[in-house]
């Protein structure tokens, strides 16, 4: 759909090459350019301990480099830096997170580079915004944001999500800019600078635990996959396999009918559990009457009998077991990369071709 773009991508890391592997996915030539003196995007050296050392390929480099082109270049070589601007004068659109001075040193950030291409679309990823020199890894986003505060146990501590998901939100929030910018360009003939911060990509997307705070003064605590609002929701029970299940119950009727499934639709009577308010002033003691009801069944059981009764259920997956699964297999991308077999999930979590 996107075939006639040219894209050049000034990114490293995770945000900004997964924006570029957005657009590759969708047809556009996208360009990455690296740092030839530390030999390219650093996550190719960010391996597991049983990669290959002496590949140039890590499996978390191919997370999101997928359908592009490299080339790796000396910013400092006047040569190199010559074929960079060369490049971007007959490219569509630049997608960028340098340190804080560096584009402009390089005459790399975008007031340089309208001169030689005025229609171009320059899209940037910062830490904590324009104005903020502050070193922004993805955990540093998650404390600062308040995502750690809330996520883990009393007992565990604050805890970071095992996923880069700032560098994540982030990412989607640049590609919904430059869709726009792009829409734009389509009317006006006009290029546009659009700029992401991982600070508030993460701060947007505190949605209700945001607005549980601005308008009632809650400040959440760790609960573990508690939900504050809604209960059960976000506890997990064992079954008799040793298997894991969480539910998102969100109705009095969906509760009444997990109990006729579990065998004790007496427990949807109590006075204590008969609405979402007395279900979550008294979760404790409704996970001790469930957590036994569970532990008869084993989980295949179960989750056939949740969803042939649409009761808000979910069997907890590993990864292997996750892509067991038909529907995950057919996300994947598989590419040879310096002579390495790759495969990572695809961005696009839609069909492209159904919009065509």
């Amino acid at each position: 759909m996107l075939s006639h773009l040219k894209i050049v991508e000034l990114a490293s890391v995770l945000a900004g090459p997964s924006v570029g592997m957005f657009f590759a996915e969708l047809g556009a030539k996208v360009i990455k350019i690296e740092n030839k003196k530390t030999g390219g995007d650093v996550t190719r050296s960010w391996k597991l301990p049983h990669e290959e050392s002496d590949k140039t390929v890590s499996a978390y480099f191919s997370s999101v480099n997928y359908g592009k082109e490299y080339m790796q270049v000396d910013l400092q070589n006047e040569h190199d830096l010559k074929r960079i601007h060369e490049l971007i004068a007959g490219s569509d659109m630049v997608i960028a997170n340098f340190k804080a001075g560096d584009a402009e040193k390089y005459q790399l950030d975008y007031e340089s580079l309208k001169k030689i291409n005025p229609a171009l679309i320059y899209g940037s990823i910062t830490g904590f915004g324009e104005n903020d020199a502050r070193p922004a890894f993805d955990v540093v986003l998650q404390a600062e944001s308040g995502f750690m505060s809330m996520n883990g146990t009393p007992d565990s501590g604050p805890l970071k999500m095992p996923v880069a998901l700032i560098d994540v939100l982030a990412a989607h929030q640049l590609k919904e800019a430059l869709l726009l910018a792009l829409l734009k360009r389509e009317k006006s003939g006009e290029g546009s600078s659009v700029s992401v911060s991982l600070y508030a990509a993460a701060v947007s997307s505190l949605i209700n635990q945001a607005t549980n705070y601005l308008m009632g003064n809650h400040i959440p605590q760790r609960q573990g996959s508690l939900h504050p609002n809604i209960a059960p929701y976000g506890e997990t029970f064992i079954t008799a396999d040793k298997k894991f299940i969480v539910l998102a119950i969100g109705s009095d009727a969906q509760f009444k009918k997990l109990c006729d499934v579990l065998g004790d639709p007496s427990i949807a009577m109590k006075k204590m559990y008969k609405s979402n308010t007395a279900r979550v002033e008294n979760r404790k003691r409704l996970y001790s009457d469930l957590s036994p009801l569970f532990f008869q069944y084993h989980r295949s059981d179960l989750m056939k009998w949740f969803i042939e009764q649409q009761i808000p259920a979910g069997a907890v997956n590993s990864i292997d077991e996750v892509f067991a699964q038909s529907a995950a297999q057919s996300l994947l991308l598989r590419e040879t990369i310096d002579g390495v077999e790759t495969c990572r999930v695809s961005s696009l979590a839609f069909d492209p071709k159904r919009v065509l």
